[in-house]
């Protein structure tokens, strides 16, 4: 696939198509990273630090241990 960059603002940007995000699993909250070789623009969904991971863990518990207690809270 060839693709050509789009003027965006004072910068270019890559448009990606839709079969290829969905390929992915890449949608606009996705944290993406961009690296090169010297040759090629390597883009790829980043993945989450150990901190990120652990405090996701953390967040998933407590919503399973006390989400009734939390939705009671909201109301």
């Amino acid at each position: 696939m060839l693709k050509k960059l789009t003027k965006h603002g004072n910068s270019l940007a890559l448009v990606i198509d839709r079969p290829i995000l969905d390929l992915l699993r890449i949608d606009v909250e996705t944290t993406l990273e961009i690296s090169t070789d010297g040759k090629h623009l390597i883009v790829g969904a980043a993945e989450p630090s150990p901190r990120r991971k652990k405090f996701e863990a953390a967040q998933d518990e407590a919503h399973q241990r006390f989400g009734k207690a939390f939705r009671k809270l909201a109301e």
